[in-house]
C-alpha cells in the first residue's frame, strides 16, 4: 500500500512537471494565452517596428485577432509576410488572423507579425512597449512587448537556426 501511494505521488509529480503552466509574463484572455511578446530596438528616426508574440487557443472554438493599437504608433496593423513567385511580399490582414481551437499561432520575423507604423519614439532595448490586441471573442487585451536588441531573432536575445529575416525597424513608409 505504501509503495502504491509513493508511485501514485511520483506519477502526479511527473505529470505536474510536464504540464505547460501559464508563466508570469503570459496574458490569459478567455481561451487564449498570449506569450513571448517582444519587439526589436529601433534606430533613431525609424518610423516602423515589428511586434512578435505567440497566441495559443486552449478553447473549443476559433477566435480571431482583428486589430492592434499602440499609443506609440500612429498606425498599427496585423501583417503577413510570404513568398510569392520567389519574392517576399508583406500585406496587412484586413480580415484578421484566425486562431483555431487547440492551435498555436506564432507571430515572428518573416511571417505573421504586428506592424507598428508612424512611430512617435524609438524602441530602446530593455523597455516594454504597451500594445492592445483586439480579438473577435476575447475582446481587447493589453500586452507589453519586451524590446530586444536591434538584430534579435527571438525573445530573450536567442537566435534561431535559420536565415536572418528582414528587420522592419529601418523601413520608411
Amino acid at each position: 500500500m505504501k509503495k502504491m501511494l509513493k508511485d501514485t505521488m511520483f506519477a502526479a509529480f511527473a505529470l505536474a512537471l510536464c504540464a505547460a503552466p501559464v508563466r508570469a509574463d503570459d496574458v490569459k484572455a478567455g481561451d487564449l494565452v498570449i506569450s513571448q511578446a517582444w519587439s526589436r530596438a529601433t534606430p533613431g528616426g525609424a518610423k516602423v517596428a515589428g511586434g512578435y508574440l505567440t497566441i495559443e487557443n486552449k478553447g473549443t472554438t476559433a477566435d480571431k485577432l482583428v486589430s492592434v493599437s499602440a499609443d506609440i504608433a500612429g498606425k498599427a496593423e496585423v501583417h503577413e509576410m510570404a513568398m510569392d513567385n520567389g519574392v517576399m511580399k508583406m500585406r496587412p490582414l484586413d480580415k484578421g488572423l484566425v486562431i483555431d481551437p487547440g492551435k498555436t499561432v506564432k507571430l515572428a520575423p518573416g511571417g505573421y507579425h504586428l506592424m507598428l507604423q508612424e512611430l512617435k519614439g524609438a524602441f530602446k532595448e530593455g523597455e516594454k512597449v504597451p500594445v492592445t490586441l483586439e480579438f473577435e471573442k476575447a475582446g481587447k487585451v493589453a500586452v507589453s512587448l519586451d524590446v530586444q536588441g536591434v538584430g534579435a531573432q527571438a525573445p530573450g536575445g536567442g537566435g534561431m537556426m535559420m536565415k536572418k529575416m528582414p528587420d522592419h525597424s529601418g523601413m520608411k513608409m
